[in-house]
């Protein structure tokens, strides 16, 4: 099965110039979307790791520096509001149970 960014690009082609224009907008808007999600992920799952670690420190701060990329995915429209506050609560509670 082809890709994503295939099935995209197959299919009728737009005909006026605001379609054309709008095909382009969406294309990098996803691409900026992407970053910022997986940026997000990348620290969730980060924080996940040392949150349970034995240095307290470290967990914090992979937790805290998750907590700001959710909020900026947040901010900008990228994931809803309730799935960042989600995740924050699960992190935090995941980092109290490890701290103690």
């Amino acid at each position: 099965m082809a890709g994503f960014n295939t099935l995209v690009q197959e299919g009728p082609l737009a005909n006026t110039r605001s379609a054309k224009k709008r095909i382009r907008q969406n294309r990098s808007r996803r691409l900026q979307n992407r970053q910022v999600r997986t940026r997000a992920r990348t620290s969730v799952k980060a924080a996940r790791d040392t949150a349970g670690s034995p240095d307290k420190a470290k967990g914090q701060a992979a937790v805290l520096e998750a907590i700001r990329e959710l909020d900026k995915a947040a901010s900008k429209g990228i994931i809803h509001r309730n799935n960042s506050a989600r995740r924050k609560s699960r992190l935090l509670r995941a980092l109290k149970k490890s701290t103690g």
